[in-house]
């Protein structure tokens, strides 16, 4: 929290400070001023801010130089130093060089300050040298060497090019710009060359006065002794701050502070003409003997610059290799193709900082030329790859964005899809989305099997970065339309393989229907092929995401893979996999099929209405267990028939009714079914039967059989209904009368064989009734579980009752117990078996 305290602080320290010297200055028109990155010029007044162009977004450095700074001064002190800084300003902006400070905008001046533009700015030498140096600032061996040769090369060109003395080299007129070149800069006390009258140069001598304040001079630290002890100006005399400047950097400091102390100055300027140098142990030992060679008291003496470049210490290879890239626009393509081959073995021996900022503003400048973008591309690769993602995303990817683009060369693509992997990982999600995806699909389309084989590869690797409209009308069309119409049968198997990769990401209907139905196009018949269609309908099968239904294995997969399991050149291994398929699919079949075909049965089932078929199974079921649980207490014979009797006719009635005629015993034939001995004929197997059309009437045998005798079959003329669920309505005859046409359920005897029939009329009538004659109806009767019809003596007694005509007779419920042979005749009734006789 501190530390976000102290930036906060700091940047509405530079907002305000900004606001009060700027807004009268024209460069604040043009371009954005940002935070403060370094001080660099004479004294270090001068403050450098980033920036950008407010047209073009171009990145820049503001240098700003505030006159409050001035105020101490005296006013002829004050005017001096404007004026200095002025002319070294004028004179930076018409001088143009590689090494060099670039001016984008020149001197513009209001009330409160100077300023003006340059390219973009990293720091001062001043900055970066001593003890106190940030260890993210602090230079690299290799970066001070090459440093080195640029100023060597920027002060050659202007000692021999533009005859310019700058007379004030030295750790704060030395700028680093971004990509980490050194550049002349405060060119405020610089002496152009003004030739004799035979053509000599000539560069006139300016003596230095204490009566101008100390920063309106050069830095005596820097200057050479000749100069307070000769009185002359020569390009040499730079050569010897040079030396100071290569002193500075080792060591931390110049080899003597001397202020405005010019006595003082003079007097080491005799000691260094006695070879009285300081102690060198932080000079390189490569180093040291030139830097005592640059030291010389005498100029002629000193080495000359292109000299200097030929030392032992400037021939490391990692500085020859930034010294190339200085030079390489000279070059022609053949030049920078060998260059650029052998780069890759050179990268991982250079600081990272320096392949950064000092290498790969190089090669991202050849992007331009379209024939050397696959002898750069991997060497740009190569340095994202020792990348943060945040270095990537600032300093690479801006750069890569327009080569995503491009198809020609065909090397670029495969290129990148060789590196996909990283570009994957360093690239934003939103991003890959946006440049990487596209790289891809032209990469499907190209017509090159490599780029092919490793575009397909690498496509499953994210394809969680596509959406599902991308998928399905993008990636998934092309990866087909490369299977089905290539003649490369790598190609075809690397489309099969990265669509089973692909199958977890997609959903089941989009593999329903554009997945299974593409397997079923490819005409290829090649064991690898076969196996990558096998391998998409077991994973398609198995993921429980997925899942094939049961009418596409039926109907579509296992008719589609039984062939393929007969094709030529299958090995038993493959041959035994594609069985193995088929098997499970149609297990899965089966036992699907099976489970809905159960499910179907319940539900109709538990749906169907009841009829009376169920109505009288479920009555025969419920008496059965009614008479298997009888226990104390338990009335087994009361049915439905209990309480029913048949007596003489109320003595109120009209007319006495006609003697009915003597019942006759029902006989039924049963042919079919053989009744074991001892044991009561199955009564309702021989009513289904038997063909019973009709009833009749007939005379009751005088005497019972000592068996239940069978029922004859009777027919009649008059059928009428029952409101009793146990007659059988279509063979029930109307009563006859003699007498009148009332009748009375008395008449009907639900017991058949079992009672004696009342057909004579009784002999005795104490009730003085009037005598009737009931007719006996050829009716079969469901025999209620409650009655024993059975009992021999029963029936015997009840015969004798009916040979007397003039008794009435009375019909009473049985209530002797139910025999065993009933519930065993009536429990052998299946279901089936009442379904027929109803129908």
């Amino acid at each position: 929290m501190d530390m976000i305290n102290k930036f906060y602080s700091s940047a509405v320290q530079t907002v305000s400070t900004l606001s009060g010297v700027l807004p009268g200055n024209n460069v604040t028109r043009e371009y954005e001023v940002l935070d403060q990155v370094c001080t660099a010029g004479v004294g270090l007044m001068w403050k450098v801010y980033n920036g950008h162009k407010k047209s073009t977004k171009q990145e820049v450095s503001v240098f700003v130089f505030e006159k409050k700074s001035l105020e101490r001064w005296s006013k002829d002190d004050r005017e001096t130093m404007l004026e200095t800084l002025r002319r070294g300003v004028q004179q930076l902006t018409k001088i143009r060089h590689p090494h060099v400070l670039t001016v984008q905008h020149p001197l513009e001046e209001s009330r409160d300050s100077l300023a003006f533009a340059t390219e973009p700015v990293f720091a001062s030498l001043a900055n970066v040298v001593g003890d106190n140096v940030r260890s993210d600032k602090k230079l690299y061996d290799v970066e001070i060497r090459h440093g080195l040769l640029q100023l060597f090369d920027g002060l050659q060109f202007l000692h021999q090019d533009a005859k310019i003395v700058h007379r004030n080299i030295s750790a704060e007129t030395i700028v680093i710009n971004k990509n980490r070149s050194w550049k002349l800069f405060g060119f405020d006390f610089c002496i152009a060359n003004q030739p004799a009258t035979d053509g000599t140069p000539h560069w006139p001598f300016r003596e230095y006065t204490t009566s101008l304040h100390v920063l309106a001079q050069p830095s005596l630290e820097y200057t050479a002794p000749e100069l307070a002890l000769n009185s002359v100006n020569t390009p040499d005399s730079d050569l010897f701050s040079l030396g100071v400047l290569v002193f500075t950097i080792y060591a931390g400091k110049p080899l003597k502070m001397f202020g405005s102390d010019y006595s003082s100055f003079r007097r080491y300027a005799n000691d260094l003409n006695q070879r009285k140098y300081p102690p060198m142990n932080a000079v390189p030992s490569e180093l040291t003997e030139s830097l005592k060679a640059l030291l010389h008291p005498s100029a002629s003496l000193r080495p000359k610059l292109h000299e200097l470049k030929q030392i032992a210490y400037f021939q490391d290879v990692g500085v020859k290799t930034l010294s190339y890239l200085d030079s390489l626009y000279q070059w022609d393509n053949l030049q920078k193709s060998k260059f650029y081959k052998g780069l890759p073995q050179i990268i991982p021996t250079l600081p990272h900082r320096v392949n950064l900022h000092s290498i790969l503003p190089y090669l991202v400048k050849e992007f331009v030329n379209s024939p050397m973008i696959p002898f750069v591309l991997p060497n740009v690769l190569l340095i994202a790859e020792m990348s943060s993602q945040r270095e990537y995303c600032d300093h690479i990817l801006p750069h890569l964005k327009p080569i995503f683009k491009l198809t020609d060369p065909i090397q670029i693509l495969l290129i990148f899809m060789q590196k996909m992997d990283l570009l994957l990982k360093l690239t934003p999600a939103e991003e890959v989305k946006q440049s990487v995806l596209p790289l891809l699909y032209r990469s499907l389309e190209c017509d090159m099997p490599q780029i092919q084989d490793l575009c397909l590869a690498v496509l499953p690797t994210f394809s969680t970065l596509i959406d599902y409209n991308a998928m399905k009308n993008s990636v998934l069309p092309r990866i087909k339309k490369l299977c089905l119409q290539s003649s490369n049968v790598s190609v075809k198997v690397n489309c099969l393989i990265s669509i089973g990769k692909l199958l977890e990401n997609l959903d089941k209907w989009l593999v329903l229907d554009e997945i299974l139905p593409f397997l079923q196009q490819i005409q290829s018949r090649e064991p690898a092929i076969i196996m990558g269609i096998i391998g998409i309908y077991k994973i398609a099968m198995t993921n429980t995401k997925l899942g094939i239904t049961k009418d596409v294995m039926a109907h579509k997969c296992i008719p589609y893979l039984v062939p393929l399991s007969v094709e030529n050149g299958l090995t038993i291994a493959q041959f035994n996999t594609i069985i193995a398929l088929i098997k499970e699919m149609m297990a899965r079949v089966e036992q699907e099929q099976r489970e809905k075909l159960q499910q179907l049965s319940t539900i109709q089932r538990d749906n169907k209405p009841k009829d009376a078929s169920e109505i009288l199974a479920n009555e025969l079921d419920s008496s059965t267990i009614s008479a298997n649980g009888a226990g104390n207490g338990n009335k087994i014979n009361d049915d439905m028939f209990s309480g029913f009797s048949v007596g003489q006719p109320n003595a109120s009635s009209a007319a006495p009714l006609a003697p009915v005629k003597a019942r006759e015993q029902l006989k039924i034939s049963h042919n079919t079914i053989a009744a074991p001995p001892g044991a009561r004929p199955d009564i309702l197997s021989s009513m289904m039967q038997s063909n019973l059309t009709g009833l009749g009437t007939t005379a009751v045998t005088a005497a019972a059989p000592p068996a239940p005798a069978p029922i004859q079959q009777m027919q009649t003329n008059n059928g009428w209904h029952s409101a009793n669920p146990l007659v059988m309505n279509h063979q029930l005859a109307s009563p006859q009368a003699s007498n009148n046409n009332s009748f009375s359920l008395d008449d009907l005897d639900p017991f058949a064989g079992g009672r004696p029939s009342v057909g004579a009329p009784k002999p005795n009538n104490t009730n003085g009734a009037n005598m009737y004659t009931l007719q006996q109806p050829t009716v079969n009767y469901i025999y209620p579980t409650g009655y024993s019809l059975n009992n021999i003596q029963q029936q015997q007694q009840q015969q004798q009752l009916l040979a007397k005509p003039n008794q009435a007779q009375t019909l009473q419920p049985q209530t002797q117990p139910l025999l065993p042979t009933d519930n065993q005749n009536l429990n052998a009734l299946s279901q089936q078996d009442i379904l027929n006789f109803l129908n």
